[in-house]
């Protein structure tokens, strides 16, 4: 059986720290019982390019019947904001293409997709506007 990397509220901090981004994070579920299943954690870097990521781990998988070890967060869902609206990213990219949020990634699908918004220049939006792309 392939053994899940589970990703937690520091894990994905310390991935956007890595990459250069100011983060602030926060947790929501607790291992109570009676707590909201809303969402487990939130975390969201802002890049000097001006993106921002808004990553999101909505609720514990279960992976074992009894609820014992198999309780982790292996996949997230992430949106990007420019300019502090959500947003695309410009033709040519793996991710955000006509839709503004990317649902259940993983551990090496989010560091692909922060190297991916890291790296962007942002003046690819204006040239992409300009010739009728964006």
């Amino acid at each position: 059986m392939e053994q899940i990397k589970p990703m937690t509220e520091e894990t994905v901090r310390r991935m956007l720290e890595e990459a250069g981004a100011r983060v602030v994070s926060r947790g929501g579920r607790t291992e109570n019982y009676g707590a909201p299943r809303e969402f487990t954690f939130e975390v969201k870097g802002a890049f000097a390019n001006g993106l921002m990521l808004h990553v999101v781990a909505r609720q514990f998988n279960y992976r074992e019947a009894w609820e014992e070890q198999g309780r982790v967060n292996d996949l997230v869902d992430v949106s990007l904001l420019r300019d502090g609206r959500f947003s695309t990213l410009p033709k040519g990219y793996n991710y955000f293409q006509g839709r503004d949020s990317e649902e259940g990634l993983d551990e090496a699908a989010l560091s692909a997709l922060i190297a991916c918004v890291r790296d962007l220049n942002p003046k690819i939006f204006l040239l992409q506007k300009l010739t009728g792309d964006l």
